[in-house]
């Protein structure tokens, strides 16, 4: 399928340049926010941006199935886990008196992005790109992607499970600080 393009539609060109500018622009921010935010709800909501703002790249680039599945695993499951968590972690009071030390919260970070870069960088290389030319017309209905999902990207379905099992865990790990810094009256 080839298209042509018609210089009456500059103006359309230029609105959708513009949509993924404010998309990319909202991850970015959004992502900023969320590290760089004291509070963890406003941590939760800046991430909940910047994903929001990923989902919309990629209704940009025109992979609604993906968009939906970012909207509904990761704006949906892991920020309200996050935000339960946040709910039932200990308060900023409690927080200031038992400081956790920033060299460790740096290099668990440092250790936790370099992980990731080289589980993503792996995936980036290991992986046959196919053009878009060759994708098969019929690939793109849910029974076609689900099958893909369950046969030949079972790693990546895994790997999806595995970030939600990691928030999950994450999500109990700061509830279970709040209680145990409840007091004499708290369990």
């Amino acid at each position: 399928m080839t298209f042509t393009f018609d210089p009456s539609l500059k103006f359309y060109v230029y609105l959708a340049d513009a949509a993924f500018l404010g998309f990319a622009l909202l991850a970015l921010l959004g992502g900023i926010v969320a590290v760089g935010a004291r509070r963890l709800i406003h941590a939760v909501l800046g991430l909940a941006t910047s994903l929001v703002g990923v989902a919309g790249v990629y209704v940009y680039l025109g992979t609604h199935f993906i968009a939906a599945m970012q909207v509904l695993i990761y704006v949906g499951a892991v920020c309200i886990s996050l935000t339960f968590a946040v709910m039932l972690a200990r308060t900023p009071q409690e927080a200031a008196r038992n400081p956790l030390f920033l060299p460790a919260k740096v290099g668990a970070g440092f250790v936790a992005a370099l992980f990731a870069g080289l589980v993503l960088g792996t995936a980036v290389l290991s992986t046959h790109w196919v053009p878009a030319a060759e994708v098969v017309p019929d690939s793109h209905t849910i029974e076609a992607v689900g099958m893909r999902l369950l046969t030949s990207y079972a790693l990546v379905f895994e790997l999806i499970s595995l970030v939600l099992l990691v928030a999950i865990v994450g999500s109990v790990v700061l509830a279970r600080r709040g209680r145990g810094s409840a007091g004499p009256g708290g369990t």
